[in-house]
């Protein structure tokens, strides 16, 4: 048995940083306390001193591409990204293509990630407006949820028979995760901009087609009809302002039957960067006002706002490149995601204990995923070290995505991930990635 004792570490954990010792043996953390001792010679020994220790980061959000659209992303690739960033977990969405609309298609998925991520993994079923009877299939023990567009994204899922959604609300106990804009408003919108500008809109519109009104028009039927059939109904990157009365810190997370995600790129950006980031920060919802991202911060702060999330959704530079109407929505972000809330602790914004409740503690929370996202004993091994004091700049020959470019690239981080485990191996070593598939498929405590 492969035995690992991290030695010296500020462990974070439910809210507390004490410094201490962490054994891990096997895939398990079998202790925790201020002083270990090696119990063999084969023990191998890292010196974390000065650094902090987190639980792996949860990401209840991406899109790794595969199948289908693996010129963008492929599990393998952006899992690997993922573990140079410190995520040891990733839950991901069902419009790849085929969409993950069966429950055939979805265990292709599954079969893909047991041979050949290097994180932990769960995957989403897909709802459309006439699968109900497979949604209904689908395992509460082993599948993170099911996911609902109720606006239109990459990969064309919308879900906008009012009656088909009332029914899949009111016949699953599975947390039901959505994709919040009312189609109709955004293609008003957009008809407008195009009568104006035809081929030439320009990307500072996509706040304006993609408006707050969209997106709190959708979301608030969301929950209305959540709260009418009983439903455990999560919102996935809320992005404005406007949406944020409709979510409650009035009682704990465990409680809560209608909660809330917020995103990286609705955090760091705002409409102000369209001007030099141009469609490398277009993502549906859009990145909105200055005003939008302070009222997400502060929601995020006092607990209406439940967890962080990537929404890393890679395309190509060529893609990426093209007009603004033909340029797909979606950056990728999992190497980047939790540097990037550690410059915000650096800035004064958040707490270490804060981003480590919000990206690993509450995920696990919400989804109820067992053993993982908390440093105890007893529970699975995905842990990361990061160096706060050790800067870096986003670079091409340093971006591991497969699309080779980040919304980030030039920044200049403070802090830097130096170790990832999963499941007590070690898969990042300062810079480096091993060639070690050591993820797991998700369980839920249902």
């Amino acid at each position: 048995m492969n035995t690992t004792l991290i030695r010296n570490a500020k462990i974070v954990n439910e809210g507390v940083i004490f410094e201490g010792d962490v054994l891990i043996e096997g895939n398990i953390i079998t202790e925790i306390a201020s002083q270990i001792s090696a119990k063999s010679s084969s023990t191998k020994i890292i010196d974390a001193e000065g650094n902090y220790l987190i639980p792996g980061i949860i990401d209840d959000q991406v899109h790794f591409r595969e199948p289908g659209l693996t010129h963008k992303g492929t599990i393998y690739t952006e899992s690997r990204a993922a573990v140079a960033g410190g995520i040891t977990t990733f839950i991901e969405q069902p419009n790849t293509v085929p969409n993950a609309v069966t429950q055939e298609l979805l265990e292709d998925k599954y079969k893909i990630a047991a041979e050949k991520s290097f994180t932990n993994y769960s995957f989403m079923m897909g709802g459309t407006n006439d699968n109900l009877e497979e949604l209904l299939k689908t395992d509460p023990k082993n599948v993170a949820g099911i996911k609902l567009f109720l606006g239109s994204s990459t990969g064309n899922m919308l879900v906008d028979d009012e009656a088909v959604l009332e029914k899949i609300f009111s016949s699953t106990k599975m947390l039901i995760a959505v994709h919040c804009e009312d189609e109709a408003t955004i293609k008003a919108n957009f008809a407008k901009f195009e009568a104006e500008y035809g081929e030439d809109i320009p990307v500072s519109a996509h706040p304006l087609i993609r408006s707050a009104e969209a997106c709190y028009i959708s979301s608030s039927k969301a929950i209305e009809l959540a709260k009418k059939t009983g439903a455990r109904l999560h919102v996935f990157h809320i992005s404005t302002a406007k949406e944020l009365d409709l979510f409650t810190n009035k009682i704990p997370l465990e409680e809560k039957m209608i909660t809330a995600e917020v995103c990286i790129h609705h955090l760091w950006f705002s409409d102000k960067d369209y001007e030099k980031k141009g469609n490398f920060i277009k993502w549906n919802p859009a990145v909105k006002t200055e005003n939008d991202r302070d009222a997400l911060w502060q929601a995020l702060l006092d607990d209406r706002i439940d967890v962080i999330a990537s929404d890393h959704a890679p395309h190509t530079l060529e893609e990426k490149n093209q007009k603004y109407a033909k340029a797909p929505s979606g950056g990728p972000l999992v190497q980047h995601a939790v540097v990037a809330m550690f410059e915000a602790y650096h800035q004064g914004k958040i707490s270490i204990e804060k981003i480590i409740e919000k990206m690993a503690h509450n995920p696990a929370k919400l989804f109820k995923i067992e053993k993982r996202g908390f440093i105890k004993e007893g529970y699975f091994a995905d842990l990361a070290i990061i160096n706060t004091g050790l800067p870096w700049t986003v670079k091409k020959d340093n971006i591991l995505y497969k699309c080779g470019w980040s919304p980030f690239e030039g920044t200049t981080f403070k802090s830097r991930i130096t170790h990832t485990f999963v499941n007590g191996q070690l898969v990042f070593n300062n810079s480096k990635v091993k060639e070690v598939h050591a993820g797991q498929r998700l369980t839920f405590d249902r």
